[in-house]
């Protein structure tokens, strides 16, 4: 008899008890059977070990995987195992039945797909003497049953307590079950399990899921709750003493942020009265105060970007610098002198690092240069802008006048306006009184008609000017017209002129030019001082004698250093030569100034 054992570390082993292998031998059919319901090869049928090789203390016998307990109490339906490891199943004895296991070589049952929430399962393959009972006995040990509705057709169906209990009822799916010790066949069957579809499993599953759902809701809904920042204080209504506290808050720089959000709340609110204009006023007036530190603290903050901008800078040409002597240090290297003594390898490890090095080096070129013009675009933005400023004072000044004019026009109408209705009101009292009041109506009703009689009169005199300032506005706009006209027609005279004295200048000397002035005497000075002008512009910093003749060699070997250096001494407009570096590293330095040359000349 094979007993499944649990080990301490929760693993299960197979042990043989010894007093259960007494099985006689004069029924050979059916320990051959028992053999091969458990995938054993049916040998020693005569007495002799089953199996050669095996081991007692192991408690196991080679090739046959342990066999997994199902459930407390009927011992054969396992928890979950992996689907590449055959599960051997064991004979289960019942009270009223017995059930034997398949053939392991056969593939598994088939299944249908499971439900949502399945808790029911279809039984087929009953014996036809099959009872309520016996069912009861066979899946009871599955887990609780709830409810179990026969058919007369040999198959049922089951419905379990919980999900997982399905699980452990399709285990039994092809077990073979014979009631009692019968072999009738009214009496056998092979059972087979499948999922079954319950409308009872899928209202539950359905409600269990919305239960689901809100406590997901929930738990999210507190999940905001809890990372949602606080709300802002609420701001106190206004009087007299919270008034003053705001008033000491706005003169403080550390809590005048504060300060003047309250300030704004009670503005908003229509705190504002006759009482209170001159506390609101003056906290105005404090809040106005904070201006100048804001635009004091904007150019701090703008100086201190200037100096890290210009430290940058610094630093990337001080970078670029050490950058050109490492290259410089690598093309004297690469020299007939000194590379004719190094290996292969050490050649090819300088090669490589020499255009490492020249990649970073022009990288970082690049980026200065974008620097210096993002700088020259910044100062000829800000010439544009003070010739442009210059050009439309004028405009605005006139412009602003005429603003201010048409103000004050509007102000004077609205008070004209309020002045009628103040005469109406006053007329409208009068006829009610039938005019038998006190004399004081009478004279602040002439006193209103004079009043009236002056602002209509200041109104007229008003318009006249607006009228006035209107047409000088535009007289200037047309002299303004013409002005730029007569500018742009002296600007062409003035060309047209230049050229005629150059080409007559060129006409009459042309030969004096060409023999005394110039400084290149043939088309190959004329190349050189080409290239050489490009590769210096690329190199702002400068370069020596050596860097430019050693990039000249590459294209002509013939090229010799004095001639070179005689050539760009004699174009002092176009090459300069400055010193470089502090003691031991001093060197003279060729730089590109055409640019500058071509002002000067």
């Amino acid at each position: 008899m094979f007993l499944v054992q649990y080990t301490a570390d929760n693993s299960r082993t197979l042990n043989v008890d010894s007093t259960a292998m007494t099985l006689p031998m004069s029924d050979p059919t059916a320990w051959a059977t028992a053999m091969n319901n458990l995938g054993m090869t049916p040998l020693g049928i005569a007495g002799q070990p089953i199996l050669p090789d095996f081991d007692p203390a192991l408690g196991m016998m080679t090739g046959i995987p342990p066999i997994t307990p199902m459930m407390p109490g009927l011992g054969i339906v396992p928890p979950p195992i992996p689907p590449d490891m055959p599960v051997v199943k064991e004979i289960i004895h019942c009270k009223s039945c017995t059930l034997f296991p398949p053939n392991p070589n056969l593939p598994p049952p088939a299944t249908r797909e499971r439900p949502p929430g399945c808790k029911t399962v279809f039984v087929g393959g009953l014996p036809e003497n099959g009872t309520e009972q016996i069912i009861v006995e066979v899946f009871e040990q599955c887990g609780e049953i709830i409810a179990i509705r026969k058919s007369k057709k040999n198959f049922c169906h089951i419905r379990f307590a919980e999900e997982y209990m399905v699980d452990k009822a399709l285990y039994l799916s092809g077990y073979r079950i014979r009631l009692g010790s019968s072999t009738d066949k009214k009496d056998t069957g092979r059972l087979h399990v499948d999922f079954a579809q319950a409308r009872d499993d899928l209202y539950e599953w359905e409600c269990k899921q919305r239960m689901l759902a809100r406590e997901e809701r929930h738990r999210r809904r507190m999940e905001e709750e809890r990372l949602r920042p606080p709300s802002p204080p609420p701001v106190v209504h206004y009087s007299d003493h919270e008034c003053s506290i705001v008033a000491e808050k706005l003169k403080d720089d550390s809590k005048f942020s504060e300060a003047v959000q309250t300030l704004l709340t009670w503005i908003e609110r229509g705190e504002v009265n006759r009482r209170s204009a001159n506390n609101f006023y003056s906290m105005i007036q404090s809040a106005n105060s904070h201006v100048r530190r804001l635009v004091n603290e904007k150019a701090a903050h703008e100086k201190d970007m200037e100096e890290a901008k210009e430290k940058f800078k610094q630093a990337l040409s001080g970078i670029l610098i050490q950058f050109e002597q490492i290259v410089a240090v690598y093309h004297s290297a690469s020299k007939q002198k000194a590379w004719d003594h190094f290996t292969k390898a050490q050649r090819k490890n300088i090669s490589v690092w020499c255009k490492q090095a020249e990649e970073i080096r022009n990288i970082h070129n690049d980026e200065l240069m974008g620097i210096r013009r993002e700088e020259e675009m910044e100062m000829s933005d800000d010439e544009i802008e003070e010739t442009t400023e210059t050009k439309e004072t004028e405009e605005s000044a006139l412009v602003s006048q005429t603003e201010a004019l048409k103000e004050e026009n509007d102000s004077l109408r609205w008070q004209l306006d309020a002045y009628r209705n103040e005469v109406e009101l006053l007329k409208q009292e009068q006829g009610k009184a039938h005019r038998e009041d006190d004399p004081n109506k009478e004279q602040q009703l002439k006193l209103l008609q004079q009043a009236l009689q002056g602002m209509q009169q200041h109104l007229l005199k008003v318009q006249e000017e607006y009228k006035r300032k209107e047409a000088e506005l535009e007289k200037i706009k047309d002299d303004k017209l013409q002005v730029e006209k007569m500018l742009e027609n002296l600007k062409e005279k003035e060309s047209c002129a230049s050229r005629l004295c150059a080409s007559s200048q060129d006409s009459d000397y042309p030969l004096e030019k060409t023999l005394n002035s110039s400084p290149i005497k043939s088309e190959r000075e004329a190349l050189l001082v080409g290239i050489i002008s490009t590769f210096l512009h690329v190199h702002p910093f400068g370069a020596s004698i050596e860097y430019i003749c050693s990039y000249l060699h590459r294209l002509d070997n013939k090229i010799c250093t004095s001639d070179v250096e005689c050539l760009m001494s004699r174009l002092q407009h176009t090459f300069k030569q400055e010193m470089t570096g502090v003691g031991a590293s001093l060197e003279k330095r060729w730089k590109f100034c055409g640019f500058e040359g071509l002002k000067l000349t």
